[in-house]
This record gives C-alpha cells, sequence and structure tokens, in this order.
C-alpha cells in the first residue's frame, strides 16, 4: 500500500484556506455581518435612540427654561406699567407716599429686567421653569388688575369732574332761561307796541301793519314753544303729530324742523276767517258805515293793555268771544287733559270765565296781537287781504320766504317745493308781505295761490 505524499494533500488547503479568507474579505467590506453579530446591531439601534431622547428632553427643557425667562420679563413690565399708572394717579390729589412706593417698585423691576438679561446671555436659567412661568403669569395678572383699578378708579374721578360741569351747566342754563324768558316776557307787553303810539288812522301805512305782524309772528312762536314742551312733558309722539297736521310726508332739513308743521297748524286756525270783518264772531253785527274807525278804535283800546287784565275788565267783549272760540277750537278736549290731567280751563271758558293759568295767558296774548293785526288791517282803505301758499307750488321770493336755515343745503336738481305754509302772507293795496313757508322735496305739478273771499 502505497503512503499519501504531502505534497498532495497540501495544495488542497491552502486552496480552502484562500477561498475562506476572500469570503470574509467580502462580508467585511459589504458590510453583511454573521449571524452570530446581529444582537450586537440591534444593541447600537438602542443606544442611538436613547441618545435622541436625551437631546430632545435637553432642548425641551432648554425651551421651556427660556419661556420661563420671557414669563418673567413679561410680568416686570406689566407690573413697571401698573406702578406707573398708579404714579401718575397720585399726582392729583398729590399723595407723596404712593409715589415714593410706586418708584421704589419701578426701580426694582428695572433691576429685576436687568438681572435676566445677564441670565440670558449667561445661559443661566431657572432650575424649575414650569413653576417659574406659573409664578410669572400670576404676576403678570396681578398688575394687569391693578392697572384696570387704577383706570376705573381714573374714570370715576373724571365721572365726577363731570357730573359737576354738567351740574354748573344746568345752573347757567337755568340761569340764562329765566333771562329769556323775563326778556320774552317784556316783549310779550303791550309796551312793545309802543311805536304805534299817537297813530292816527289817515297816517297808517304798510310799515305799522308789518310791526304788528312780526310781534304777532313772535308770540305765535312763543305759544307754540310753549304747545311743544307740553307735548314732550305728556310723552307725546311728535312725529305722529305732526304727520296728522300735515297729512303728507314731508322730508325735514333737520328734526326740530317739525316745530314748523305746529307753528302752521296754530297759525291755521288761529287766521281761520281773517278775511271776514266778524273773525270767526257769527252772532256778531257790524255797522254798515264807519267800519273803519270801528276797528281802528278797538285797536287803540286794547293795544296798551294786557290781554288777561282786559278780559277780566270785558269778559262779553268781541275780543272775548274770540278768545273763547278760538281756545277751544285750537285745544283739543283730549290734549288739554293730556296736558293737565283735566278739562277744568276748558269749562271755565264755556261758563264765562277765564282761567288764570301760565298756558291760557300764553294764548290769550298770542290772541291779543291777532286781535289787533285783525282790527288795524280792516282799518286800511281798502282793507288788507291774507293768502297763503298751496302745498307743491314751486317756490317764488315774490310771494314767499323759507323759514328754514338751510337753503344752501337744496340743490337744483331736487327742485324744492313749498311742503306747507307756516305764517300767511297779506296784501295791503299793492303792497305785498310774503307768506313763509318750509321747502321740501314735495313734487306736486299744479302751482296754485288760495286767498280768502271777502264777504
Amino acid at each position: 500500500m502505497e503512503s499519501v505524499k504531502p505534497s498532495s494533500v497540501t495544495p488542497s488547503k491552502s486552496k480552502l484556506a484562500r477561498t475562506f479568507a476572500k469570503v470574509l474579505h467580502v462580508r467585511a467590506v459589504t458590510g453583511i455581518a454573521p449571524v452570530d453579530g446581529l444582537n450586537n446591531v440591534k444593541g447600537d439601534a438602542d443606544l442611538k435612540n436613547e441618545g435622541n431622547v436625551i437631546k430632545e428632553d435637553e432642548e425641551l427643557q432648554k425651551r421651556k427654561a427660556t419661556e420661563a425667562l420671557l414669563a418673567k420679563a413679561f410680568a416686570s413690565i406689566s407690573t413697571v406699567k401698573a406702578s406707573y399708572a398708579q404714579l401718575q394717579h397720585a399726582q392729583s390729589p398729590y399723595d407723596p407716599d404712593v409715589i415714593q412706593a410706586a418708584d421704589q417698585l419701578i426701580v426694582s423691576e428695572f433691576k429685576t429686567l436687568s438681572e435676566l438679561k445677564h441670565c440670558f446671555f449667561k445661559k443661566q436659567f431657572d432650575p424649575s421653569p414650569d413653576r417659574a412661568i406659573l409664578q410669572a403669569k400670576l404676576k403678570e395678572l396681578e398688575s394687569v388688575n391693578k392697572t384696570f383699578e387704577i383706570t376705573g378708579k381714573k374714570l370715576e374721578s373724571q365721572a365726577r369732574l363731570k357730573e359737576s360741569e354738567i351740574i354748573f351747566l344746568q345752573e347757567k342754563l337755568e340761569e340764562t332761561n329765566k333771562q329769556s324768558r323775563s326778556i320774552e316776557k317784556k316783549l310779550n307787553q303791550s309796551g312793545s307796541l309802543s311805536v304805534l303810539d299817537n297813530l292816527h288812522i289817515s297816517g297808517l301805512s304798510p310799515n305799522h301793519f308789518l310791526t304788528v305782524l312780526r310781534h304777532t309772528v313772535r308770540s305765535i312762536r312763543n305759544f307754540v314753544k310753549l304747545l311743544v314742551n307740553e307735548m314732550r312733558s305728556a310723552d307725546w309722539d311728535i312725529d305722529a303729530s305732526v304727520n296728522a297736521i300735515i297729512e303728507q310726508n314731508v322730508v325735514y332739513w333737520k328734526e326740530d324742523h317739525k316745530c314748523f308743521a305746529i307753528e302752521s297748524f296754530v297759525c291755521r286756525e288761529m287766521f281761520d276767517s281773517f278775511n271776514f270783518p266778524n273773525f270767526s264772531l257769527p252772532n256778531e253785527s257790524l255797522p254798515d258805515k264807519n267800519k273803519r274807525q270801528l276797528f281802528f278804535g278797538r285797536f287803540n283800546e286794547l293795544k296798551p293793555v294786557k290781554a288777561m287784565e282786559f278780559l277780566s275788565g270785558k269778559p262779553r267783549s268781541p275780543f272775548a268771544k274770540f278768545c273763547r272760540i278760538k281756545f277751544l277750537k285750537l285745544v283739543h278736549p283730549k290734549m288739554e287733559a293730556s296736558f293737565f290731567g283735566n278739562v277744568n280751563q276748558r269749562n271755565m271758558l264755556n261758563g264765562g270765565e277765564f282761567p288764570d293759568t301760565n298756558f291760557f295767558t300764553s294764548f290769550a296774548e298770542m290772541a291779543k296781537r291777532v286781535w289787533l293785526l285783525h282790527c288795524l288791517a280792516f282799518s286800511f282803505e281798502p282793507q288788507a287781504s291774507i293768502f297763503q301758499v298751496e302745498k307743491g307750488c314751486r317756490f317764488s321770493d315774490v310771494y314767499m320766504e323759507s323759514v328754514s336755515e338751510n337753503d344752501e343745503e337744496m340743490t337744483v336738481e331736487s327742485e324744492p317745493r313749498v311742503a306747507f305754509t307756516v305764517v300767511p302772507g297779506f296784501r295791503i293795496g299793492k303792497t305785498l308781505i310774503q307768506c313763509q313757508v318750509y321747502l321740501s322735496q314735495v313734487m306736486v305739478k299744479k302751482s296754485t295761490f288760495r286767498e280768502q273771499k271777502r264777504r
């Protein structure tokens, strides 16, 4: 039996060793780990994840620490703001203790802000950021609440000051109203027509009539003012009352202009039958001759006397009958009951007496001026006549003048028309006294004038 030669075995082992070495080299290059090395790779991944979690926790803590720092800064700023507000409030009335305390607190908070600045640059953050944030928010809320309290006190102080100003202005207004009433009372007295003293019928002119007309319109407006005040005191709906008077939709340039509608109503009732010699007195008989002298005599008789004095002295005179008829026609029973809670003034007039009230006194003065104007109108030859403008006609400055102060607001495109006549106009021979109208954007095609017929 032949023995194995060493030379024949060695090359095979060497070849196997080289092949095994190549395999190990390929695994090392490609990164393919042997099966036994899987546990080691998993451990490395866990370590990497734990590192990421630690890093995230650090960033979260850093963010919370920054938030805590900012919360402290805002809380200090709110405290400075509240202290400054308190310092200002303590100036008036001057309170040195409060001013000193507020000043010290402001200085302290500025120091706190400076410390927070250094902590930020040196990365020295609060170790308990959550607690620090809550404390800073509480401090900020307390400062904001303090600011609101100081603002409330300041507003209360301003309110008290305004109340004192209101009281002062109310007293001043009351004083002005007293002076105004005194002036109106003087103007309403018969002495205001003293320019017509020693007037003779032969010397009558349209200027005399115009003087009496101006005083008449003034007394009418005084009564209208009183009437409107009574309406408001009785909680009347002024808009509804005005719409009932005018019976159409009128565009008023101002809310206060609605009083012109009430004035129009009063003038319409007071001047009704003005062109008739007996002037609303159906049973009044007049002589056929010397009518001018009769009316001029009535004018001179009533002119220098107060209305209530004349009524008490001559309760059965034509003027007394005129006052009774006009009051009962102008003041509706429901209106009187609403104003005064009763109809006593109406009952007294029906019983032949005259009520001694401010309301009736104002009415009597107005009625006196209207009566004087009527007497003077029939003292002319030919007699003065009255006219008014129909609603919807175009404005003409020959026959009319506007009572509104807003004519400049009326554009050409709007073409304002006459909404209603406020005060009638008059003709005295060839002289024409314009009627006073209220202009509005009421479109009515027909334009006419209406003049009362003379009996």
